[in-house]
């Protein structure tokens, strides 16, 4: 059995949105985590999944903290005032919280770019926590690259050909101060240059990591393969998984990955053996 409670926590610049998931009375608490959410779309494609995860934690007997960063979701602001920089804040802020409940410094875990800011937030963390990884995004600025398209793509649809940009000129307008209608989102240049200067860098500390991705072919990206060299070469214990399975983040419809909720239990789980 596990336990739900949902509020608001007052942060310095508004309330953040948390669901926390806990163990049930009777069950010691044997972990935490603060889960880190992806950019926009994807994290509404993934909620699901990310309540399933929880729920299953808290019935292995961690205590896990869904929160949505500042104008995201539920939370107070207003997406065009976020900043990179603060999502960090919220996300290192969150454990703090997380840990005076429970006693336990919490784990990040984080969902493609929530990924690159649970990285940068144990960066900044002392102890820096252990990590999970769901299918990281390896470089901000990829990832900036890929949403701009976006923009590109309605232009297409709506046949807008004369007044199209080339994203290389949308990022830079962007960069430069501007803000972008891209997707129903105003992208602006406080999130944008986080984004474009975030690279998933390892802590200093020789903490754990457990790297999942969800993909068609039995092995990871080399891509992948080589950013997790980097981390094991700065002294990281990486456990790396491929699961078989949709890529729920980006599906039309919310689809779910039972393998990777059972695989991602039995890695967390055996870090305490």
């Amino acid at each position: 059995m596990t336990r739900v409670d949902v509020h608001f926590l007052p942060f310095r610049d508004g309330a953040r949105f948390c669901i926390v998931h806990s163990p049930d009375h009777e069950r010691p608490t044997l972990g935490a985590a603060v889960y880190v959410h992806p950019f926009a779309e994807e994290m509404n494609k993934s909620r699901r999944m990310a309540a399933l995860q929880a729920r299953a934690l808290a019935g292995a007997g961690w205590i896990v903290l869904q929160i949505d960063l500042f104008a995201c979701g539920d939370s107070e602001g207003r997406f065009d005032e976020a900043t990179w920089s603060q999502w960090i804040d919220d996300v290192s802020d969150a454990s703090i919280w997380l840990y005076t409940q429970s006693g336990l410094l919490p784990m990040l875990w984080g969902l493609r770019s929530g990924c690159l800011i649970a990285a940068e937030a144990a960066r900044r963390m002392d102890p820096s926590p252990n990590l999970l990884f769901w299918q990281p995004v390896l470089s901000g600025r990829q990832l900036l690259r890929q949403f701009l398209r976006l923009k590109l793509s309605s232009q297409v649809l709506l046949g807008d050909s004369g007044n199209r940009v080339r994203i290389d000129d949308l990022r830079q307008q962007i960069l430069n101060g501007q803000v972008a209608e891209i997707g129903g989102y105003a992208l602006s240049p406080g999130i944008a240059l986080g984004m474009d200067a975030s690279e998933l860098l390892p802590p200093a500390a020789p903490v754990r990591a457990a790297w999942f991705e969800v993909v068609a072919s039995p092995e990871l990206s080399p891509a992948a393969t080589e950013r997790i060299r980097i981390w094991q070469a700065a002294g990281v214990q990486v456990d790396s998984r491929v699961i078989a399975g949709p890529p729920f983040w980006q599906t039309q419809e919310i689809t779910e990955c039972p393998e990777l909720i059972e695989a991602t239990v039995d890695a967390v789980t055996s870090w305490r053996k």
